[in-house]
């Protein structure tokens, strides 16, 4: 079964398409320069994989690009395939001041 996709993975794909475009360079191109199958390539672009941060600075450093625009609000739950715990600190302690009233 596949991994549930999240909305920062479709993001970061969309981003990391549109500079391979504005660079005029092909997927075999980029993947090429970032040591990586043209298979997971198109899988980053579409949203499918969810990249570790080796993959990301070599894909920013490919695509001459700081790794920070890339990421650049992928930030919050929203953002991730569902769970069922809390994401942030703030959450946690809510959940705990909540479990202490008990």
């Amino acid at each position: 079964m596949p991994a549930p996709r999240s909305r920062a993975a479709e993001v970061f794909g969309r981003r990391v398409r549109e500079a391979r475009i504005a660079l005029g360079m092909s997927q075999e191109d980029i993947a090429g320069l970032a040591d990586m199958h043209v298979t997971n390539y198109g899988r980053v672009e579409r949203g499918e994989a969810n990249s570790e941060l080796h993959t990301i600075v070599r894909l920013a450093t490919a695509l001459n690009v700081d790794p920070g625009e890339l990421m650049k609000g992928l930030y919050g739950a929203d953002m991730l395939p569902d769970r069922s715990r809390a994401y942030s600190v703030a959450d946690f302690l809510a959940a705990q001041r909540e479990h202490d009233k008990r």
